[in-house]
């Protein structure tokens, strides 16, 4: 028999030697994989589901608990979606809809949202965890759900007619992925978007770091969005791009915003969101200053953090702020682009500053006995007056205060800083000590100082 000449024995000694090599390397490789997260299986054929979801279950860490894994979000004027616990998963159920919702007193319209609310409700997980969140669709026309800034695969994203089919109306359809990161994310449609979003279609999205090391006392989760109403109309205006005139954060206009408790010396995070059409915002507080610790792409390394009491939300991005609530009092936070704190007032008609106009009212009285021209010194005194306005419209609206009326609007809340606080009960306007508050100077005043007063 010549050497190329192999036997049967010949054979089977070389396939066994074969089977050997490759059970002693699979040893070898589970060895030095022992103690690492090793990527999830193939996903299984859609006719069973299920079975992608046991095996994702032996291998995820627990569901994170609310209040022992991490502090719950507040999110103001809103509410956070519940969840129940199936085999290890985290189960949501959204469902779209329209709705009559008040923006402030005096304003109504009727909107798109999710489970009955603009903004939508809050939905709060933590890392390591699995959602599988069902999207119920009541509108009249196809929707889709994109979870903005998350990391996910493909399949689940969200983008009608790319990640997958339009969710016809009257269907529910089932999202389900792991959360592999932490932050403040958003959800919206990805299907016919200029009008799903510009009717109220938007919420927040928070993972909280597991087995983070220092909490806060407050976590604040706040959306700012814009909308086009016009002066006694009942729905926004989807068709807007330029010239909104509602501006709010969780879908309230001031005075409608509710203040953002806090106790004096409790570490506070505000977790801010941007899914505006167009305007970027910057958000100011007074009394207070905070560091920008992260952005929707992630955490930012506490060596490249930054102090601010004016933080920049672009258009589709959120930013997280932190600090320690050191200065009692009421302070107010709000976008300092001027007329995003105003409610429907500035945005058009003529400028009148400086405009004699008693020849207009003469005018015009003859037909509308009522009529004054407005404008002519400035608004903000016109805001007190009780004019009459048209149905269902906020042109001048504010609100009394402690200490005179409030014409702010829009994009405006007030945090409010107490030595003793209850949860986010408001504890009324800040009692300023003896000697705190700005007052009409004396003319013994300014004589002493030096003073002249024509």
């Amino acid at each position: 028999m010549s050497d190329s000449t192999l036997t049967r024995r010949d054979l089977i000694g070389q396939g066994l030697s074969v089977l050997a090599a490759s059970a002693a390397a699979a040893t070898m490789a589970e060895a030095q994989h022992a103690g690492h997260k090793m990527p999830p299986p193939p996903a299984a054929p859609a006719a069973a589901p299920d079975a992608v979801s046991v095996a994702h279950v032996r291998r995820r860490a627990r569901a994170g608990v609310s209040g022992q894994d991490y502090t719950p979000v507040i999110t103001p004027n809103g509410a956070t979606l519940p969840f129940r616990v199936v085999d290890g998963v985290k189960v949501f159920h959204l469902v779209t809809g329209e709705f009559s919702h008040e923006f402030a007193p005096g304003l109504k319209a009727t909107c798109w949202g999710y489970n009955g609310r603009t903004i939508g409700p809050t939905i709060e997980a933590v890392e390591g965890d699995r959602v599988r969140i069902y999207v119920t669709n009541r509108l009249p026309e196809p929707t889709s759900v994109h979870w903005h800034g998350i990391i996910l695969p493909s399949g689940m994203d969200g983008v009608a007619g790319l990640s997958h089919a339009p969710i016809p109306s009257g269907e529910t359809y089932r999202y389900e992925f792991d959360l592999n990161q932490y932050g403040t994310y958003m959800y919206h449609p990805h299907y016919d978007e200029m009008t799903q979003q510009a009717l109220g279609m938007m919420g927040l999205f928070v993972i909280h770091q597991r087995d983070e090391r220092r909490r806060p006392n407050k976590d604040f989760a706040m959306l700012s969005s814009e909308w086009r109403i016009g002066i006694g109309t009942s729905r926004p205006d989807p068709n807007e791009m330029l010239d909104f005139n509602v501006l709010t954060f969780n879908s309230k206009a001031f005075p409608a915003t509710a203040p953002l408790v806090i106790q004096l010396g409790d570490d506070v995070r505000i977790r801010f969101g941007n899914l505006s059409a167009m305007s970027h915002h910057p958000i100011h507080v007074h009394g207070l200053a905070w560091r920008v610790v992260a952005t929707d792409g992630g955490p930012i390394a506490r060596d490249g953090q930054w102090p601010e009491s004016t933080v920049l939300v672009p258009v589709g991005s959120t930013r997280t702020v932190e600090f320690e609530a050191t200065n009692p009092g009421d302070w107010a936070m709000h976008c300092h682009m001027t007329h995003h704190t105003m409610n429907q007032m500035g945005h058009s008609g003529l400028s009148l500053l400086g405009v004699d106009g008693e020849k207009i009212d003469a005018a015009t009285r003859s037909v509308l006995p009522e009529y004054m021209t407005m404008g002519q010194g400035g608004m903000g005194e016109h805001a007190t007056m009780g004019m009459p306005v048209p149905r269902n419209s906020i042109p001048m609206l504010g609100t009394a205060g402690p200490k005179g009326y409030i014409d702010m609007g829009g994009m405006f809340t007030i945090l409010k800083v107490r030595e003793r606080v209850s949860g986010q009960s408001d504890p009324g306007w800040y009692q300023d000590p003896p000697g705190t508050v700005a007052r009409a100077a004396t003319v013994e005043e300014l004589r002493r100082d030096g003073i002249a007063i024509d």
